[in-house]
């Protein structure tokens, strides 16, 4: 909007050990369950008008690609190095450990339940090893520490270039993040483990590291890169990601505090050692949104859970609103109801949505619906100034990252729009002196214009709904000062921009957000068919009629089997569970409609049924004498 080129991009974070131990418990893949997360969150940003240019996963192959080829080359350049790692391992649950998935107490602070990568109270990183009395978050048990062999980042190598890079960020980077990331250089790098004993990740490309993946925090950021290639890729502009992340451009990161120390350490070291790309021009790292005097809590349902607003009877733009007013941008801040309904009323309604209200309507109540030509004169002049004041330190707000007062801006001008439309008295004007009720109104037509475009950032909806009334297309930030809305411009039909909330609405709308999405049960639900489903399924009793081994096959047999009415071929994996003469003679169950495949060049035309648990495999067969062919529903 203020002219520059530019790609708005984020994406899910998939890999890590939370991921595969919370698909263990739902009983699905890693695929499956980041599949559904990132089907649910990118509904959420689309209903809040987020407009990226590409939400990507960080499971895609262009993702696995990038990432491989960034680490070889940070390998090359002699980043790298081998050494043992001591890491929780849980012999109940004959597993390594991740970090997150050990507590124990803080050794800085005492906090009782530090996680083993970070402690929440303080915010000290943490490895698991230092935790006082850790257990296994799983099971409770305390795990054992294991040596193992990892790849590590030589940090302390790349300390005196990251300490200059961020010494000129100084002015740039808010206090808070510049103070931090001092802090983590003054305490001195360490080298840092970069990968995992797991299975669910970015598989490591060197030998001997083969059973290894990339640990998340690693892999994670190379995530930016990666998305903005499948953007380029989907624009048909293949290359154009090589000008983002290698040419003259300003990189901004938008996190929470949390995630401050790896935008300005770990990921800037990891893109000093790679050699190849730009580092961030600014990060800003958020503070936590609290709720109603507390933390946001999904185990007790304490919060508002965004898949739920849809339902609501709200617009995206009143959240977008309020929480923007409540971005914590240098210290933490609270969700009050009480005052989310006073600001979206006495703000939003009474303020900005009130002046284009009568704005419009006293257009197409006195002028059939046309904007008045008129010729400004001084009155009409100092507020378009001072619309083009407003513009000017809105613009340098937003840059410097201070949305919240960027929003303050708008709200300001329309202050200032309906002070100037009071001074004005249409309602008086166009029965005393109509020329001057022409020119205030052509004046107001314009300033709604300008409303438009600061309001565009943060009210979307709304903001298209004023062009729109207006007849004219998406302004810039540019035309503000300008006279965009021409005389004699016609209207389209005046609509009520926001509705006032009263406390009803609030009591069905608190009772609609509250509720925990249980993603067990998501899943649970998606696995039920309907009977007409299962009745697809022609399932019969059959006889083994014959048995041999495959050739060069060590694990599947050839079954001839009978339905009575006819013969088929089977091919199973039986081999290792039933010797030829336990078959041959046996009734068993068989899928008959399932398509014909070839099995090491063997048709098989259908599918036995077997009970299957850990490495055991058992037929079903039926408990009496019962006719082949005989359907089983």
């Amino acid at each position: 909007m203020a002219g520059y080129e530019t790609v708005f991009i984020g994406g899910s974070d998939e890999h890590g050990t939370p991921i595969e131990v919370a698909a263990q418990k739902l009983q699905v893949s890693p695929e499956e369950l980041t599949g559904k997360y990132y089907r649910v969150h990118k509904e959420i940003y689309n209903w809040f008008d987020i407009s990226y240019d590409n939400f990507s996963r960080t499971s895609l192959p262009v993702h696995h690609e990038t990432t491989k080829e960034f680490f070889l080359k940070i390998y090359e350049n002699g980043h790298i190095t081998e050494g043992k790692l001591v890491l929780p391992y849980c012999r109940h649950d004959k597993r390594f450990l991740p970090d997150r998935y050990v507590t124990g107490i803080c050794p800085k602070c005492g906090y009782e339940r530090a996680r083993g990568d970070q402690c929440e109270n303080c915010s000290t990183l943490l490895n698991p090893d230092e935790l006082k009395e850790p257990e296994c978050v799983i099971c409770g048990n305390t795990p054992e520490f294991r040596k193992s062999t990892h790849l590590f980042l030589n940090l302390d190598r790349l300390q005196p270039q990251l300490e200059e890079w961020i010494e000129s960020k100084k002015g740039v980077f808010s206090p808070q993040v510049y103070k931090l990331a001092r802090g983590w250089i003054k305490e001195g790098l360490k080298p840092r483990c970069i990968t995992r004993d797991l299975k669910w990740g970015i598989k490591v490309p060197l030998r001997g590291y083969e059973d290894k993946v990339f640990y998340v925090w690693f892999d994670a950021p190379i995530g930016y890169i990666s998305s903005t290639k499948e953007w380029a890729e989907k624009t048909g502009k293949k290359e154009k990601w090589n000008e983002f992340w290698k040419g003259k451009t300003k990189i901004f990161h938008f996190i929470g505090k949390d995630n401050i120390p790896f935008h300005t350490i770990f990921w800037p070291c990891m893109l000093i050692a790679n050699g190849e790309y730009n580092l961030p021009y600014n990060v800003a790292g958020l503070q936590y949104l609290n709720y109603e005097g507390g933390k946001i809590s999904k185990s007790r349902g304490f919060g508002i859970f965004c898949e739920n607003l849809p339902q609501t009877e709200l617009s995206s733009d009143l959240w977008r609103f309020y929480l923007t007013y409540l971005i914590p941008e240098t210290d933490d801040t609270e969700w009050k109801w009480k005052e989310f309904r006073e600001r979206v009323n006495n703000e939003l309604v009474a303020n900005l949505g009130n002046f284009i209200h009568r704005t419009m309507s006293f257009i197409q109540r006195y002028f059939d619906g046309r904007v008045p030509c008129a010729k400004l004169e001084e009155e009409d002049k100092k507020v378009i100034e001072e619309a083009n004041r407003i513009k000017e330190e809105y613009k340098g707000l937003i840059w410097n990252i201070h949305l919240r007062d960027g929003m303050r801006k708008l709200l300001e001008l329309s202050d200032i729009c309906n002070k100037y439309f009071q001074k004005q008295e249409p309602w008086k004007s166009i029965k005393e002196n109509p020329e001057r009720a022409r020119a205030s109104l052509y004046t107001c037509a314009n300033l709604c214009y300008y409303l438009a475009v600061l309001m565009h950032p943060y009210l979307p909806k709304a903001s298209r709904e004023v062009f729109k009334i207006l007849g004219t297309e998406q302004g810039k930030l540019e035309d503000v000062g300008e006279l965009k809305v021409e005389g004699e411009q016609k209207i389209g039909r005046v609509k009520i921009l926001f509705q006032k909330i009263d406390n009803k609405t609030i009591e069905k709308v608190k009772k609609i957000t509250s509720k925990v999405t249980r993603f067990d049960e998501m899943f649970a639900e998606e696995k039920l068919i309907n009977y007409e489903d299962f009745s697809k399924l022609d399932i019969r009793v059959a006889k083994v009629l014959k048995a041999e081994k495959v050739k060069d096959a060590d694990k599947l047999l050839k079954l001839r089997v009978s339905l009575g009415s006819e013969e088929r071929q089977i091919i199973a994996g039986l081999a290792e569970h039933y010797t030829i003469e336990e078959l041959e003679g046996k009734k068993v169950i068989l899928l008959v409609n399932l398509k014909p495949r070839k099995i090491r060049g063997e048709v098989s035309q259908g599918m036995l049924l077997a009970g299957i648990s850990e490495d055991k495999v058992s037929l079903l067969i039926p408990d009496r004498d019962i006719k082949l062919g005989s359907n089983i529903s």
